[in-house]
This record gives structure tokens, C-alpha cells and sequence, in this order.
């Protein structure tokens, strides 16, 4: 996995390191599958979880399935922000979708903490290794300049 440079220093933001990139993503429960439908971007929010550095989100018949089964690049984001006090963090993976249909894979998943929260038949399961994170942070000392 790579992590992707950005211009974080320049704008006053903080990067983050590969590893708190990963540390992040795996704290949270909660993200944004970002897709395209032709050239229009949708990013839904799903219910995740981590393991062995990968993404697992479960999805019914829809754009993400579609995604998935077409082997897409897809971007997969987490975040904390809190208005008050302007400070916050952010977190881009981006890697291939792939829909899980190996019995032994499914079978791993079972075990993982994946339930759904929105209502309805989420019967798929998507994996995403990402290929390259990317991670800033908005430091306390930025809301005072």
C-alpha cells in the first residue's frame, strides 16, 4: 500500500503517516463509499469493518454491488469533525471493489462485527484492499490563525 502525498504542509494542515491512516479507518464503524454512476459521483455512507488491512461493507442489489462486481476503483473515506472546536481528521482509501462468492471468504466474514444498520436485504459482501491512503488532520493551532 502507498500513501498518497498531498499538499497538507503548504495549506496548514498535519499529514498523516500510513499507519495512522490505518489506525483511523479501523476506529471508526462508520464511512463513505465514494462511486460514479456514469460520470456523477455518489458517495452513500455505510456501515464498515477492518481486517488484514482491508475494507468489509455488506450491500444489497444497487451502484455498489455493480461496482464491485465490475472489479471498480472506488474510494473509501472516514472522518471526524468537530464544529465546535474546528479541529477534525480525515482518511482516504482507494483501492479495487471486489464481491466476496468464495464459501471460505464468506464464511470468514460471518465472524466479523458487518451488520447492516439500514433496513433491507444487504445480502452481498464488498472487499476493498486499499491500494493508497491518504490522511490529514485540521491541528487546534489552525482555528487560532
Amino acid at each position: 500500500m502507498a500513501l498518497l502525498q498531498t499538499e497538507t504542509a503548504e495549506q496548514g494542515l498535519e499529514a498523516l503517516d500510513e499507519e495512522e491512516c490505518l489506525a483511523l479507518l479501523g476506529a471508526r464503524g462508520v464511512g463513505r463509499v465514494a462511486i460514479t454512476m456514469g460520470a456523477i459521483p455518489v458517495v452513500p455512507p455505510v456501515n464498515y469493518c477492518i481486517q488484514d488491512a482491508a475494507i468489509f461493507f455488506r450491500t444489497g442489489d444497487g451502484l455498489k454491488l455493480r461496482a464491485a462486481t465490475d472489479h471498480t476503483v472506488i474510494a473509501f473515506e472516514v472522518d471526524e469533525i468537530d464544529p465546535y472546536s474546528r479541529e477534525g481528521w480525515s482518511v482516504l482509501a482507494i483501492g479495487t471493489a471486489k464481491v466476496l462468492t468464495e464459501l471460505d471468504e464468506l464464511r470468514c466474514i460471518e465472524r466479523l462485527p458487518l451488520h447492516p444498520w439500514a433496513p433491507g436485504t444487504r445480502a452481498h459482501v464488498v472487499r476493498m484492499v486499499p491500494e493508497f491512503v491518504s490522511g490529514r488532520r485540521i491541528p487546534h493551532s489552525i482555528q487560532d490563525k
